[in-house]
């Protein structure tokens, strides 16, 4: 099944029933989670592909000849194959790297590809409203390279503001971005600002994080040049991360960490790094993730993307006009309104409550959001904002989900009078 296909099979409560997670009960209710920006919740299949790996066939991977290690080979390669079938890698599993995490991803562009291609003067070109993942290892280089960080603002509209994207893109290398916002869950228009990068003559790098397991993802139709994301916002465990790029580009990419298995040859005058994604992947990989990220996405695939989309879209526009009509103003949507131009993470400000409050009220009806800084501390200053309680909803949530939201918001809200 193709990325984005739908198929008529989607149920929410199906995979409501296909997560554990969620029958547990706190404070005598049933949990409702909604914290699926900062980790989603991985279905069964996920749990018991890495149990099967642990029981069945542990052992390391490109070493061993026995039985269980060619076993773990492949559920390790397929893995890879998998996501690039996913993301529509063009050159497939070759252009797949397996990291522990996105930030880690993002620590590998900037020093592998980074320290490599820019230099001082040259300029990296992210927004005002990226996660730290996607800044700091940007200042880090600046640090060592002497390279310009420049930023995009964000409108009051909650939208990037490209007014002056032509005199931004003077000198720069690397557009590095969010494909949506973990805060405002702003869509950026990546395809269009992908096609400026290429007529500047830039790269650009995707920030997938929070898009890939709620939007197709299809990097040939985009056009970027990198694309990162974590298994845990996709249904997946942690501890797994995937950067993709074009072959080209990683063949010329050194090595990030040194060690055993990312290498074809040590002398003791050097060393020759090993070919593809292997180069990037130093000592024992995460197998068992990797066995989990395999089954999410034949899970995500199953359930169609595209119907993930329709799915999400419905509950989070019924979110925003119960969140606007019930409250008075006293709770503030942080993020646009439009539906089409968003996804479902709901950043709220609540009238008179601190977000850590907020929280822990909503813990009490077994309520799961986010409150803090959302990594995103020059997003939350451009907002004048110490921080935010987020919603965020995945294919498991309801609009039942909803009504505890409202239910607990208001008792909160009356705590706090």
């Amino acid at each position: 099944m193709a990325p984005g296909e739908p198929v008529s099979s989607f149920d929410p409560r199906r995979v409501r029933a296909d997560t554990p997670l969620l029958r547990r009960v706190i404070n005598e209710r049933p949990i409702t989670y909604l914290d699926s920006a900062a980790s989603s919740l991985p279905p069964r299949a996920v749990i018991e592909a890495m149990s099967r790996y642990y029981e069945m066939r542990h052992a390391n991977v490109h070493r061993g000849v026995y039985q269980t290690a060619n076993e773990a080979t492949a559920i390790y390669e397929g893995a890879r194959e998998a996501i690039a079938r996913f993301i529509n890698a063009p050159a497939g599993a070759n252009e797949i790297v397996f990291t522990k995490n996105a930030t880690e991803g993002f620590n590998l562009l900037a020093k592998s590809w980074g320290h490599k291609n820019l230099k001082a003067g040259d300029v990296v070109l992210v927004s005002e409203m990226e996660h730290h993942a996607n800044i700091v290892p940007w200042f880090q280089l600046r640090e060592v390279n002497g390279i310009e960080v420049r930023f995009i603002p964000v409108n009051d509209d909650f939208r990037l503001d490209l007014t002056d994207i032509e005199s931004l893109m003077e000198g720069v290398k690397l557009v590095s971005l969010t494909a949506m916002s973990n805060v405002l869950g702003t869509i950026n228009p990546i395809k269009d600002l992908a096609a400026l990068a290429h007529r500047h003559g830039a790269l650009i790098a995707v920030d997938a994080a929070q898009s890939v397991a709620h939007s197709p993802s299809d990097v040939t139709d985009l056009d970027v040049d990198f694309f990162i994301f974590s298994a845990h916002k996709m249904l997946g465990p942690t501890g797994l991360g995937v950067v993709w790029t074009r072959e080209a580009i990683l063949d010329q990419m050194p090595p990030f960490l040194g060690g055993g298995g990312m290498i074809a040859d040590v002398r003791v005058d050097g060393y020759t790094p090993a070919n593809g994604p292997s180069r990037f992947e130093a000592g024992t990989p995460p197998i068992a993730e990797a066995a989990g990220l395999g089954a999410a996405v034949l899970y995500l695939e199953g359930l169609g993307m595209a119907n993930i989309v329709e799915h999400e879209r419905n509950l989070t526009s019924d979110a925003l006009s119960r969140l606007a009509s019930e409250f008075d103003g006293r709770v503030r949507v942080i993020g646009p309104s439009d539906t089409h131009s968003r996804g479902g993470v709901i950043s709220l400000d609540v009238e008179g409550v601190h977000p850590h409050d907020v929280a822990q009220v909503l813990d009490q009806f077994a309520v799961c959001v986010r409150p803090g800084h959302h990594c995103a501390k020059p997003l939350m200053r451009r907002f004048n904002l110490a921080a935010t309680a987020r919603a965020s909803f995945g294919p498991y949530s309801l609009t039942r989900d909803t009504d505890v939201l409202i239910e607990a918001l208001h008792h909160a809200l009356t705590m706090f009078g």
